[in-house]
């Protein structure tokens, strides 16, 4: 992993020059390209549109991923978002360079974040830990993840906030449009209202990591002792506003995951879905970035989830109506459909564009995935045409989509849900989707052994946090 040379940028002018520089650079590549395209056939054209996307991200990620703080967070929401268009045998290429941006950012050099271990602590990194590994162990959007030792013996994750990073982050927020101007250089089917907004709230809360690790303490009460899923306990007395320090899991990543055999990727895919969707539906609080960097499969089978960041409680009454919306469409009832997209705030019940129908088509289509039952096996390619019904031009449902107004509390639970399905896309699961939904639609029994063993365990925990009011 190579490590910064210099500091990370923080000042607005700066690092709107950076991405000034990146957008020319990729400006120009795209007039070279549009001439050469005037003498190919519209298939050849779409095809080499796709290939530039992937050496666009080369460089995209490159600079992002250097810059960190919102810059890096735009570049990962972006790098889930696959093309369409892309022949079939190219697609793992694209994955390849966009994780790089997840897994490989460069590192700031440890003596600049041993300065902010010990400023927060207030003591010597050799008085508080018996052994510090100086070599990052993974690079976020606004810090580094460390493994060390107590004392006591104990394995520990010491996550550190880059020293400067708020002001940078302070700088991004200003300078949204110019990245979110570069992200669509190789993601052109990111939202730009959605990703906006979703930077502007979200990253300012990961910024104080006390906030996160209060998060992560009610996550890791919630499922102690689950039968597959794993929170890491944090070590409170070890955490500051730029430092975090929690229970070190080892564990399988998301690109040796994907050589896995199939059967055990689908185990952990349907993991995953049941941590991320049914953290939102039976409890109304959720972690929301799933990023496949954000969960490692341990040597006993279950599934770590290591970064609570960015969370969210959503009032009981609007998931029950989602809930509402969802059973509905299922069940072909445009009326209850546009009935309860109205009461969440998506628009006005008498504006006579909405019609009904249509929008009951329209979420049968982004939810064609479980709704029928039977196995259903999610590919990069499937997840892609789902994308573009949630918020593409391309979209037949482009002129309902445009005139929507998204509400809060379903742009960051969209997102969410989004992101997870992007990931287990790449793990090509298979599940009988339908079924799991049907869990949390109508408290149907379950059918799998990850659905018998998790409802076992909610039956006989205490441990699970009230549900948000």
């Amino acid at each position: 992993m190579p490590k910064l040379k210099a500091s990370i940028p923080a000042g607005r002018l700066r690092r709107g020059a950076q991405l000034g520089r990146l957008l020319g650079v990729e400006t120009a590549r795209t007039y070279v390209a549009k001439a050469a395209n005037v003498s190919r056939s519209e298939e050849a054209r779409e095809a080499t549109d796709a290939r530039r996307r992937l050496q666009t991200a080369e460089h995209v990620a490159e600079v992002l991923g250097q810059m960190k703080g919102g810059a890096m967070k735009v570049g990962q929401m972006a790098s889930l978002i696959d093309f369409d268009r892309l022949p079939a045998d190219e697609l793992d290429d694209v994955q390849t360079k966009l994780a790089e941006l997840r897994n490989s950012a460069p590192q700031v050099p440890f003596k600049e974040m041993q300065k902010v271990v010990e400023h927060d602590l207030g003591e010597r990194i050799a008085d508080l830990f018996a052994d510090f590994d100086p070599d990052a162990a993974a690079a976020a959007s606004i810090g580094q993840v460390y493994r060390a030792r107590l004392h006591d013996g104990r394995d520990v994750a010491v996550k550190v906030q880059y020293p400067g990073i708020a002001s940078a982050v302070r700088a991004d927020i200003q300078n949204l449009g110019l990245l979110i101007r570069a992200a669509r250089r190789f993601a052109p089917g990111l939202d730009p209202g959605s990703t906006a907004v979703e930077v502007r709230e979200r990253i300012t809360e990961e910024l104080d990591y006390e906030h996160e690790a209060q998060a992560q303490r009610a996550f890791a009460r919630r499922y102690r002792d689950h039968p597959f899923i794993v929170i890491p306990d944090v070590i409170t007395e070890l955490c500051r506003e730029r430092v975090l320090v929690t229970e070190w899991v080892d564990g399988i990543g998301f690109d040796q995951l994907k050589a896995y055999p199939k059967a055990k990727r689908d185990r952990v895919g349907e993991i995953v879905f049941r941590f991320y969707f049914g953290s939102l539906y039976r409890f109304g609080h959720f972690s929301g970035d799933p990023h496949p960097g954000n969960f490692v499969l341990r040597p006993d089978g279950r599934v770590a989830f290591l970064d609570f960041g960015m969370t969210k409680i959503v009032p009981r009454g609007a998931i029950e109506t989602e809930l509402e919306v969802l059973r509905a469409a299922l069940e072909m009832d445009a009326r209850r459909v546009h009935a309860g997209l109205a009461e969440l705030g998506f628009f006005d019940p008498s504006d006579p564009q909405f019609d009904p129908a249509r929008v009951l088509a329209h979420v049968r289509a982004l939810n064609a995935w479980y709704a029928t039952d039977e196995p259903v096996t999610l590919t990069p390619r499937y997840v892609s045409r789902l994308m573009v019904d949630a918020a593409d031009p391309r979209s037949e449902y482009w002129d309902l989509m445009r005139n929507e107004t998204m509400p809060a509390n379903s742009l960051f639970s969209n997102r969410m849900q989004a992101m997870t399905l992007a990931g287990l896309g790449q793990l090509e699961a298979t599940a009988n989707w339908h079924r799991v939904m049907s869990e949390w639609l109508y408290g149907s029994p379950p059918s799998c052994p990850l659905g018998i063993a998790e409802a076992d365990f909610f039956r006989s925990s205490l441990r699970s946090l009230p549900r948000a009011a």
